[in-house]
């Protein structure tokens, strides 16, 4: 039924959680699985704003973070793949920058994939939402299922 799956991650809470029905549903047919991460350009400019010493711009040290948060998503992204292949699937990872939800619409047309599997809440929870904002609009712009796992109840 979902032979391939589109398993967004911003490695939060919620997200590692939707990965356990990934696996999961291995048992129902599913073969391969994508693992994206969309490194949020908006959040790329928030974090290098006012790292630069006395005297000094923060352009001059924008690429050094830049590279340190790449590195580490790369190791975490290689990490879940790992534990998926575990279990039998086929593994392909993306890490690319861009709009979260505009970037997963994007990759989940380009991969045609049958399912998108992810979090209802980012790292950027906000509680008195019902819904994070990019699973939100990955619901309403997608023409695939999504499945959505919320988090655990406060």
């Amino acid at each position: 039924m979902f032979r391939k799956i589109l398993y967004p991650t911003d490695f939060s809470d919620c997200a590692v959680k939707a990965l356990e029905y990934v696996k999961k549903l291995k048992e129902a047919g599913t073969e391969e699985v994508v693992i994206v991460h969309v490194m949020d350009v908006r959040g790329i400019a928030t974090m290098t704003t006012g790292v630069a010493g006395a005297g000094e711009t923060t352009v001059v040290y924008e690429p050094e973070v830049q590279e340190i948060m790449r590195a580490n998503i790369e190791k975490k992204l290689e990490e879940l793949k790992t534990e998926i292949e575990a279990v039998g699937l086929k593994v392909s990872v993306k890490a690319v920058e861009g709009t979260p939800f505009r970037e997963i619409l994007k990759i989940a047309a380009d991969e045609d994939v049958s399912l998108i599997a992810l979090g209802s809440h980012g790292k950027s929870n906000i509680m008195e939402k019902l819904l994070g904002s990019v699973s939100e609009k990955v619901i309403r712009g997608s023409k695939r299922p999504v499945l959505v796992v919320k988090r655990d109840p406060i």
